[in-house]
C-alpha cells in the first residue's frame, strides 16, 4: 500500500510539472502575439428625470406671546436661633505600657540542604556514523 501511495504522489508531481511546461509555453506564446483590435462599445443612452417639485412654501409663524411674569413668592419666615449644649469633655483613658522590643535579634538555625543534582553535560561532538562516511579511498 506503501508503494502505492509513494508511486501516486509520483506521478501527480510529474503530471503537474510537465502540464506546467505547456502552460509556461502558451503564456509565452500568447505574449508574443499581438492584441486584437476591440470593438468600439456604443454609448449608452441618457435618461431623462422627470423635474422635481417646487418646494411648497411654508406658513409664516407670527410673533410669540409673552411669557407669563412670575408670580412674587413670599418670603421665608426667619427660624429662631437654637443654641446648643455644650459637649461633655472627653474621659481620660487609662494608658498602658507596651514591653520593650528585643535589642537583639535570635540566630537562625543552621540547617544543611541536600546537594543539588548534577547537570547533564550536553555533548559537543558530532558522533560519526558509518553509513554518513566516505568510501575507503583506494
Amino acid at each position: 500500500m506503501a508503494t502505492f501511495n509513494s508511486h501516486l504522489v509520483l506521478c501527480l508531481i510529474m503530471a503537474i510539472s510537465l502540464s506546467n511546461i505547456d502552460a509556461n509555453r502558451a503564456a509565452r506564446s500568447l505574449l508574443q502575439t499581438s492584441q486584437p483590435a476591440l470593438p468600439t462599445i456604443p454609448p449608452l443612452p441618457q435618461a431623462t428625470l422627470p423635474p422635481l417639485p417646487a418646494m411648497p412654501n411654508l406658513p409664516t409663524t407670527t410673533t410669540l406671546p409673552p411669557l407669563p411674569a412670575v408670580p412674587n413668592l413670599p418670603s421665608m419666615p426667619n427660624m429662631p436661633a437654637t443654641t446648643l449644649s455644650p459637649l461633655p469633655a472627653m474621659p481620660n483613658l487609662p494608658t498602658t505600657m507596651l514591653p520593650p522590643l528585643p535589642t537583639t535579634m535570635p540566630t537562625n538555625p543552621n540547617v544543611a540542604l541536600p546537594p543539588m543534582p548534577g547537570m547533564p553535560s550536553i555533548p559537543t561532538t558530532i558522533p560519526s556514523f558509518p553509513f554518513l562516511s566516505p568510501p575507503p579511498s583506494n
